[in-house]
């Protein structure tokens, strides 16, 4: 068996900075001061938390709470999910996918949602799968604290006996937080982002091929330009074959779809790194920023090495080899 060789996944560490919650979970059930529950206390995301204290009311079954100050910081971290980090990676795409059908599919396809994020057409199940692993952003800081909060203000449309506006008012509390620093990990899949595939074959169509061999070529083009504009030094090739095979497999049984060259590879690897580095996040009054990225350009068969490695020998900062190639026409 042909063994495959080259760079198999680009891997990266990621260091981000910021002041305060960017993602929140909601309303929590705790309990208040005064030992009963409320529903008004809201939560960021936390790492492994529960608002549950592990003691039952035997009668009834009943659940304790905890209270809202009872949060250790270091054990339950806060974290900005790794969905929230993919929505405003690919913000400027983000309502796109609502208007796309079988019909314009082939802008989508030649997209970076198409390359880099990944989709599902539920009318048609065309999908591709996204390339890009990349794990919850996760507090080293821990600077949380508890905050009691009121407001006050006019009931809309509210009325007393005479007629007058009702006035009210009501208390709250937020577990927030000071500033922060996360570390978050992610790896590009090279077999994943090099093929595309156009058959059903094996459930992972990502465009249907009503208007055979032709259409896929208008879509070839489609992609070569959408990358040549992106680095005009390259030169990004996109291969349609009617039989791509896995290297490896038994029978040469494949699916028709697209294969991307050397090129192509470099220059998508290359945006969705520099997408990552200038990632900002703006909530409110808080703020996330990436304040640095390391990158290995991995050959070996140990998934994301940069998170176990101690030393910096032991990872390729820089691109040295050509990336794996998966499949080949039959």
């Amino acid at each position: 068996m042909e063994k495959i060789t080259g760079t198999k996944s680009v891997d990266f560490k990621i260091i981000a900075k910021g002041h305060g919650v960017v993602n929140w979970n909601g309303p929590t059930r705790v309990r208040g001061e005064d030992g009963t529950e409320v529903e008004n206390h809201s939560l960021p995301k936390l790492r492994g938390y529960t608002n549950l204290t592990g003691k039952i009311k035997e009668e009834s079954g009943y659940k304790y709470k905890k209270d809202a100050t009872d949060i250790d910081f270091k054990k339950t971290p806060l974290y900005i999910s790794q969905n929230c980090i993919r929505h405003h990676l690919f913000r400027e795409q983000a309502f796109d996918l609502h208007f796309a059908n079988e019909n314009n599919l082939d802008k989508i396809v030649a997209s970076e949602m198409g390359l880099i994020r990944g989709y599902v057409v539920p009318a048609s199940q065309s999908k591709r799968t996204s390339p890009l692993l990349i794990e919850d952003f996760v507090d080293q800081l821990g600077n949380g604290n508890f905050e009691q909060m009121g407001r006050s203000g006019t009931k809309d449309g509210g009325k007393d006996e005479k007629g007058e506006d009702k006035k009210s008012s009501s208390f709250f509390s937020k577990t927030t937080f000071g500033d922060t620093e996360y570390i978050s990990y992610g790896s590009i899949s090279i077999e994943q982002l090099q093929f595309i595939s156009m058959d059903d074959k094996f459930e992972r169509q990502a465009i249907r091929l009503t208007g055979g061999e032709e259409q896929a070529l208008k879509i070839v083009d489609g992609i070569e330009s959408f990358l040549t504009s992106l680095d005009p030094n390259k030169t990004p090739k996109a291969v349609f074959h009617s039989n791509y095979v896995r290297k490896g497999t038994i029978f040469s049984e494949g699916e028709a779809g697209i294969l991307l060259n050397d090129d192509s590879i470099t220059i998508l690897v290359e945006l969705t790194l520099e997408k990552i580095r200038n990632l900002s996040i703006r909530q409110a009054r808080s703020y996330m920023y990436v304040d640095d990225i390391e990158v290995d350009y991995n050959d070996s068969s140990k998934m994301m090495r940069i998170k176990r490695s101690k030393l910096s020998h032991s990872v390729s900062n820089h691109k040295e080899e050509s990336y794996a190639i998966y499949f080949e026409g039959k």
